[in-house]
């Protein structure tokens, strides 16, 4: 008997015998049908990340207005962002005293969680850049499309499929570590907006 099947037999004889089947009935992608953009907006909210939900074909003027908004002037976007979301961004990779500099970085994004409010980055993509872009600088503008937001967690499990390098991003960095009291920006961004294309 090894080990593993010893520590295994006396659980089983702590527990006063066999125990039963493990149950299996796990939700499955896909099971629950398309992802509800509204719950994911309200989830978005209740992390303090601002949102905006936008038609498809205000996309560029929104993500201009946010970044108006915050008096972003230097920009960095992951270099695959289409130019019209931020014509004069410089275009990531960057060093990391740029990334320290910047007022801004703006990256789409793989899939989003509506039951979570969740959104995930693949960083081999494009216009999602590399791990540092997200991590540095203090406001992350992140664009999700309607189409991206799944409903669970299992259905974006799925879509990552083959996906090597992800970030799973639920609201602004934030900690509770220090006295129980809420700091933000600690380990990321201090500030998520994330304008949500219909």
């Amino acid at each position: 008997m090894n080990a593993r099947d010893e520590v295994l037999a006396r659980v089983r004889r702590a527990k006063g015998g066999a125990a039963g089947p493990v149950p299996r009935a796990y939700r499955a992608a896909g099971s629950r049908g398309p992802g509800d953009v509204d719950l994911f907006a309200e989830r978005l909210r209740d992390y303090r990340a601002r949102v905006r939900v936008v038609p498809a074909a205000e996309l560029g003027e929104a993500v201009a207005t946010a970044l108006r908004d915050r008096g972003a002037r230097r920009v960095v976007a992951a270099p695959g962002v289409p130019l019209d979301w931020a014509p004069g961004a410089t275009r990531a990779p960057v060093d990391v005293d740029a990334l320290e500099r910047a007022d801004a970085v703006l990256t789409a994004c793989h899939v989003a969680v509506a039951e979570t409010g969740t959104i995930v980055l693949d960083h081999a993509a494009a216009d999602q850049g590399p791990r540092a872009l997200t991590l540095v600088p203090d406001y992350h503008l992140v664009v999700v499309r309607a189409d991206q937001v799944v409903a669970g967690v299992p259905d974006a499990v799925a879509a990552l499929a083959g996906v090597a390098t992800q970030t799973w991003i639920s609201g602004p960095s934030a900690t509770s570590d220090i006295e129980l009291e809420r700091v933000e920006g600690v380990h990321g961004p201090r500030t998520l907006e994330v304008v949500i294309a219909l």
